[in-house]
């Protein structure tokens, strides 16, 4: 196994980032007519959900449609966020790609910035790879960016990815990288999965993908959550990461439930774009990039009427 402290040796007076917690926005992006992003309609959505209760923004996943923009695009929305007066602190950006050199260099790109940390998706074009060969990806990748401020949270989407970061692979890369791999983000919908982790890693930062399970999670150590219809309705995820111990807490899950199964089959990324365009009067925000589909006229209004319907 690789020695940690040749994965860590830049950069020792440099402060690391505290552990995120609390409600992480997978921030939806707006494309023009041309397919280029809306740099101004996406700088207005960021900042508006940080208003109205994000801890921070979990930019360039699954739900910002990343792995559709190239990596130019990836890091001029890191730069561009910066600029316009967004913390990097609360920015905990996707970096992994299928290759070791092109996540070294988002990687090490976003950390420049002085991002919180950075989430990682397994390298996803082989399949059946081993726990040895995803633990040897992880650790060439600490070494190479080489920067005692990265903080890594794995990414695990098995129905994206066909991997899963096993809790064995898990355990192994908290114990041998205990301040650079911190957390976990799971997209899974598998709660033994995600209980797994919170019992064996204590401390970890567990952050399910879904709402639906914040309760049952914080109630078992998890960090927070980071939730595709955080986009919409992120105000109602906030009260209940707030207010989990209270007496409203099952209410509050229920609610926030409730509007997340609301959108749920028509598709996250269009389902949440159709909201926001239709919360806002701008019709530019249902644009997806292909090979993503828009919900067509019907669709859209079955999505707005079921949302209002769950009290959304």
């Amino acid at each position: 196994m690789l020695d940690r402290k040749a994965a860590e040796t830049a950069g020792e007076a440099v402060k690391r980032p505290e552990k995120a917690t609390g409600v992480w926005v997978p921030a939806a992006t707006p494309f023009k007519a041309d397919l280029s992003i809306d740099f101004d309609r996406y700088i207005t959505h960021c900042k508006k959900l940080l208003e109205d209760g994000a801890h921070g923004l979990a930019v360039l996943g699954t739900t910002s449609e990343a792995n559709s923009l190239d990596f130019v695009e990836r890091e001029n929305v890191l730069e561009r966020l910066v600029k316009a007066g967004i913390p990097a602190d609360r920015l905990l950006p996707g970096t992994g790609a299928p290759s070791i050199g092109d996540t070294v260099r988002l990687t090490r790109h976003a950390v420049s910035l002085g991002v919180r940390g950075v989430l990682l998706l397994p390298p996803y074009y082989y399949k059946n790879v081993s726990d040895e060969g995803l633990y040897a990806f992880v650790a060439e990748v600490i070494k190479r960016v080489n920067d005692r401020r990265l903080a890594l949270y794995l990414y695990n989407f098995p129905q994206m990815t066909t991997i899963t970061w096993s809790p064995v692979l898990v355990g192994l890369l908290i114990q041998d990288f205990p301040d650079t791999v911190v957390g976990l983000k799971d997209s899974s919908g598998q709660v033994h999965y995600m209980e797994t982790l919170l019992e064996q890693f204590p401390g970890f930062a567990v952050f399910p993908s879904s709402e639906s399970m914040l309760l049952r999670a914080l109630r078992k150590g998890a960090a927070g959550c980071i939730s595709a219809t955080a986009n919409t309705h992120v105000t109602g995820i906030r009260w209940l990461y707030d207010g989990w111990e209270g007496p409203d807490a099952q209410d509050l899950q229920d609610m926030a439930a409730r509007v997340r199964e609301a959108v749920q089959p028509f598709g996250w990324i269009p389902g949440v774009k159709t909201i926001l365009a239709a919360r806002e009067g701008t019709p530019d925000w249902a644009r997806v990039r292909p090979p993503l589909d828009a919900l067509n006229e019907e669709q859209t209004k079955e999505l707005l009427a079921a949302v209002a319907e769950a009290g959304g």
